[in-house]
């Protein structure tokens, strides 16, 4: 398939629920109704509101907002099991809403996997069933489609697992189940749905760390959708925050926590480490500009890459008095850090609103 700048871009899409969508879909765009408004007026609910995201090929994309921000509304849009009001959708170059029924089916069944919060498996069939079942469905011989399953289920490390059913197995490993089976059908865009949201915690921190592993390996596209912060941001190589149907904010881990749009997403935010996230290249001062009022840095100044945390940064910078050197991916001396650059981004990290 030809490589596209994006694997999905998502454009105006809106979807209101009810008899008189299209009628107040006109009312919003003309009078920029409210939502209660919309609801007392039309009947109708507001699901997504003029959403626009693009999502690049082998990404981990967050979405994540409260109960009701319109996340998992809206990535049932990327395999159309809801159509949208109004908007576009175009998946690896092509248009899904112009899909037909039966390329819409083969769509869904060759290229895009999805993992649920329930799980979702069928509890009549073994686990090694469970996970070959997209590829029954897509008519693969037996032998192929167990030598398939039989794989997968070792990459999610659920070996010996094989002959047994749903029933058997704790939230954790049918969870594991649900993620094999998506994979086996080798898609080129997953979609996750608050997949680990039903685990104890220890559980959930487990599976995350588990994805994160087989995701670099297998480089997929994949949609994360997340209530909760702290796991967007273990995640997610990009976060897009919703509200009330809307995307308030979309950019890095860092860019999010260094710099929230508004209250909202500062409110977000507040509870979270910066240690981890922030790297060298957004606390750095452009070398050439420090330079020109302090003179030449030292040839003896530490120097750490551009993609350092912050925590490496302090422990650098708690050694000696003198800035610290920020190289690029060459070797080229590109930024300065002070001490005083570092106390100002932890300071920035704990306030609060």
């Amino acid at each position: 398939m030809t490589e596209h700048q994006y694997a999905i871009e998502i454009s105006n899409v809106w979807k209101i629920f009810g008899d008189r969508a299209k009628e107040a879909l006109q009312d919003i765009k003309s009078t920029s109704l409210s939502k209660a408004k919309v609801l007392s007026k039309y009947n109708c609910v507001i699901g997504v509101a003029d959403a626009t995201m693009q999502i690049r090929p082998g990404e981990i994309f967050c979405v994540m907002g409260l109960s009701g921000s319109g996340k998992s509304t809206l990535v049932r849009h990327i395999n159309r099991l809801l159509e949208p009001t109004d908007g576009t959708i175009i998946v690896n170059g092509q248009d899904i809403m112009a899909m037909s029924d039966k390329a819409l089916r083969r769509y869904r069944n060759e290229h895009i996997a999805m993992v649920f919060q329930n799980f979702a498996l069928m509890p009549h069939r073994s686990v090694l069933d469970n996970i070959a079942m997209p590829l029954e469905i897509r008519d693969i011989p037996k032998n192929k489609r167990m030598e398939i399953a039989h794989r997968t289920i070792e990459m999610v490390e659920l070996t010996g697992w094989g002959n047994k059913y749903a029933h058997e197995l704790s939230g954790g490993m049918q969870q594991r189940v649900g993620l094999a089976r998506a994979l086996a059908a080798d898609p080129e865009i997953l979609l996750m749905d608050e997949p680990f949201s039903a685990l104890d915690p220890l559980i959930r921190r487990q599976l995350q760390n588990e994805f994160m592993h087989l995701a670099s390996g297998l480089n997929k596209t994949t949609v994360f959708i997340t209530h909760d912060l702290d796991e967007a941001v273990r995640i997610g190589d990009r976060i897009a925050i919703m509200r009330d149907g809307r995307v308030v904010q979309t950019g890095t881990p860092a860019e999010i926590i260094m710099n929230p749009v508004d209250d909202y997403v500062s409110d977000f935010v507040a509870g979270i480490s910066r240690l981890k996230i922030v790297r060298a290249h957004a606390v750095m001062q452009p070398i050439d500009h420090w330079q020109a009022s302090n003179g030449n840095l030292s040839a003896e100044a530490p120097e750490f890459s551009e993609d350092a945390n912050l925590s490496e940064l302090i422990e650098g910078a708690t050694s000696q008095e003198q800035p610290l050197a920020v190289i690029n991916p060459q070797g080229q001396r590109t930024g300065v850090i002070t001490q005083t650059d570092l106390l100002r981004t932890i300071a920035a990290g704990t306030e609060t609103s």
